[in-house]
């Protein structure tokens, strides 16, 4: 990012953890004083920091994924126990930059249920506790107003990547491949369509954690060494939610360990790391299907979230694209000047902005619901 000389414009600071479950991002970020000049050499961001959950907290995640015993109670303690993790990365932020006060901040949650064909979706987090132990405001509960106005509620960064990726004249994507791999087409036109394409790590993240007890594949280095079980990946891409069209969204509710046992079902003398290879391409070619059907002609598709830094799964996307005849150019968003795993961060940062200049934070035509809405709830410090 370019560096600019300090002063009083905004800052804001946002956290972002997601399906992967690995961690908290946060950036501290400094905005134009104007709200229509979001680009990226107009923000500054301060400062970055990572702080991995411990393997309780991610167990606590992980086991309200699905209906359990006495869910209220630990949904609510491990909301206690974000809040902290996520105040402990705003205190790490502080001290990299003390000289810089927080307008407010924005800050996601840990979703625990999405089902927005239900009327609902649930961001677990306890904002009033961020509030009290960082004494800054705090914005959070961005998906629920565009699910009361009869939208998804997802996915909600389409509207930030228009604002600072969207470039006049030229068909972009920025993909998002974090657990669940969601994509904002960035027409020449202006008009943004986003959804989520399916799967991004989080079958593949599964499948390496039951082999070989790691929490992610590194590089994809893994995946490489497998072949791809043609039928496997057929069974895989007969999913009905891929063939829904949008809006629409997903997550862990659908795309879980169980759903991927099930299509192993005739696939039971199958090498482990052949399955990893072909949920590599799972992957990789849902996002390459979605970006050839809507967007043939894009220059470039930007990516960002840690399948950024799966080498492999890269290299199949750009190949399949290749093969499909799309000219894009498959590359990290580093080459916009916002490094790949501070884009989330960064948009609920935007969002928290959004919502104290009173400006709508979605894209109807991208969630699917009735019209613009300032998105957040807000706990003062």
């Amino acid at each position: 990012m370019p560096v600019h000389p300090e002063n009083s414009a905004p800052i804001y600071l946002g956290l972002m953890s997601g399906t992967s479950l690995d961690g908290v991002d946060g950036v501290l970020v400094r905005f134009p004083e104007t709200a229509d000049a979001n680009n990226t050499a107009a923000m500054q961001i301060i400062a970055s920091a990572y702080l991995p959950f411990d393997d309780a907290l991610r167990q606590q995640a992980m086991a309200l994924q699905q209906p359990g015993e006495n869910e209220i109670h630990h949904e609510a303690l491990l909301a206690n126990a974000l809040a902290r993790c996520y105040a402990a990365c705003v205190h790490a932020l502080q001290a990299k930059s003390p000289a810089s006060p927080i307008c407010a901040i924005g800050v996601h949650g840990q979703t625990i249920r999405h089902r927005p064909e239900l009327g609902y979706t649930r961001q677990t987090n306890n904002p009033a506790l961020l509030a009290e132990l960082t004494g800054v405001d705090v914005i959070a509960d961005f998906r629920s107003r565009d699910v009361a106005a009869g939208g998804q509620g997802a996915p909600l960064v389409p509207a930030f990547h228009r604002a600072v990726f969207g470039k006049p004249g030229s068909c972009r994507v920025v993909a998002n491949i974090g657990g669940i791999c969601n994509i904002s087409i960035l027409a020449e036109d202006g008009h943004t369509l986003g959804f989520d394409t399916g799967p991004g790590n989080v079958l593949m993240d599964a499948w390496i954690q039951k082999h070989h007890g790691k929490s992610y594949d590194q590089d994809g280095a893994w995946a490489a060494q497998g072949h791809v079980i043609p039928a496997l990946l057929q069974q895989l891409m007969s999913e009905a939610y891929l063939q829904l069209a949008a809006p629409k969204s997903t997550g862990r509710d659908l795309f879980h360990m169980a759903w991927l046992q099930d299509k192993l079902q005739n696939f039971a003398q199958a090498q482990a790391v052949d399955v990893q290879a072909s949920l590599c391409e799972f992957t990789a070619q849902t996002l390459a299907n979605d970006i050839v059907r809507h967007a043939a002609q894009a220059s470039h598709v930007y990516v960002c979230g840690g399948g950024a830094f799966n080498h492999y799964l890269m290299q199949r996307l750009q190949s399949l694209l290749a093969a499909q005849r799309c000219p894009a150019h498959v590359c990290s968003t580093a080459d916009l000047g916002v490094a790949p795993e501070q884009v989330e961060a960064l948009a609920f940062a935007w969002l928290a902005r959004q919502f104290s200049l009173r400006l709508p934070g979605n894209l109807a035509d991208v969630t699917g619901a009735a019209g613009a809405r300032i998105l957040g709830a807000l706990y003062p410090a």
